[in-house]
């Protein structure tokens, strides 16, 4: 017989039910008089996930790699410089593509189980005095190690050498499921994709640039037509696209939305922290460790586990997938066969959780691990059965 998978990887996500067959419509006339009814709300809405009164959103058929490039290439000019820090395996991803994009980039190299040195940070800012530094990029939350970073802290060097540059995210992982205050931590431009804690398949970059990185628009010389801010601005303003949008996923958002917004956004973040907590109780049973090395880089969206010695975690993931039909997320990169990663992030709730743990339990003592069955299980319903009241719904 043949089941369901079920889906713990870091994205894509389980797409619910309200949203899936919200997509099963018939295709429709993206420039038909009544496709704004869609649009506009969808536009102001993502304001509010962004937590930003003035933040352009824009929404392009594509993943979050290409809203990457959108930011970097509509607000700055070849050559100029940007400071990134790389640790894991997309912070490293979006420093190539600067790299790739002909961007005098400043490197530095963070250990792979912390998050954005936001003391280095402030130190080579306070020294580029002449301001040469144009950007300033940050990965939220790093999904290949489980890492989240202090943004407030990176908001915080730029202002305390009065550092004119501008501050990029990549929230693709974490928006819609973490906290992020787009406008009270003067971020200029928040990347996002559809695939994760919007909960829709993957084929939508969603970000939102402040007016700050709209008025470096203006002096931009980086060529650019697909991801034209330009183009996006002047079919936007009246619910429209330049070139045909993914009408199906667009209804998609339109339902996911309505769930985030049902649920409350302040709920949504508590019960990912919520159900991370059970997984980091589970790991803590099982005596592994995290890539996480510290409490504060926590990430509630995603956690990256360590095999035990001669415990290959390539076996771990092929065990999980065979015999008990369960998808966790693979080691990248210089982490590959040494971890494997638990993805807690989207439509995910403690029962669903509960069986992630105990098939990765199941796969990782098939493959020769020295854990007690039922142990991370245990450690994890122990968690859950002590939810604290979660906040109202919004109204």
């Amino acid at each position: 017989m043949h089941h369901h998978p079920g889906l713990f990887i870091p994205g894509p996500t389980n797409v619910p039910d309200a949203v899936r067959r919200a997509m099963n419509i018939p295709q429709e006339d993206m420039r038909s008089p009544d496709f704004p009814k869609l649009t506009l709300p969808l536009f102001a809405d993502l304001k509010s996930v962004f937590k930003t009164q003035t933040g352009q959103p824009f929404i392009y058929p594509a993943s979050g790699t290409g809203g990457w490039e959108a930011v970097l290439t509509n607000t700055l000019n070849p050559g100029d410089k940007v400071l990134i820090s790389t640790f894991g395996q997309f912070s490293s991803l979006w420093s190539d593509m600067c790299r790739r994009l002909g961007f005098d980039v400043e490197v530095v190299e963070g250990e792979w189980g912390e998050g954005v040195p936001v003391e280095r940070f402030a130190d080579i800012l306070s020294a580029d005095k002449d301001h040469r530094i144009r950007a300033v990029l940050g990965t939220h939350n790093e999904t290949a190690t489980g890492v989240t970073s202090s943004i407030a802290g990176m908001r915080k060097a730029l202002d305390a050498s009065d550092h004119p540059a501008l501050l990029y995210i990549d929230g693709v992982s974490s928006i819609a499921s973490i906290d992020f205050r787009m406008d009270e931590w003067g971020v200029d431009g928040i990347v996002s994709g559809s695939q994760k804690g919007f909960m829709l398949p993957t084929g939508l970059a969603i970000i939102c640039v402040s007016q700050k990185a709209l008025a470096a628009h203006a002096s931009s010389k980086f060529p650019r037509c697909f991801f034209s801010f330009e183009d996006m601005q002047r079919a936007n303003k009246d619910g429209y696209f330049p070139y045909t949008p993914a009408t199906v996923l667009l209804r998609g958002l339109r339902a996911s939305l309505d769930l985030l917004f049902e649920e409350g956004l302040e709920n949504v973040f508590a019960r990912h922290h919520h159900i991370a907590s059970g997984v980091r109780a589970a790991v803590a049973a099982w005596g592994l460790d995290l890539v996480a090395r510290d409490r504060k880089w926590y990430s509630d969206t995603v956690s990256a586990v360590y095999t035990p010695a001669g415990v290959d975690a390539v076996q771990v993931l092929r065990r999980a997938f065979d015999r008990y039909g369960v998808s966790f997320g693979s080691g990248l990169a210089r982490l590959n066969g040494k971890v494997f990663r638990i993805g807690h992030i989207g439509a995910t709730n403690e029962v669903m959780m509960l069986g992630a743990l105990a098939a990765a339990e199941m796969a990782l003592v098939d493959c020769g691990a020295k854990i007690e069955l039922g142990s991370g299980v245990a450690a994890a319903q122990s968690r859950y059965g002590a939810r604290p009241q979660v906040l109202a719904k919004a109204a």
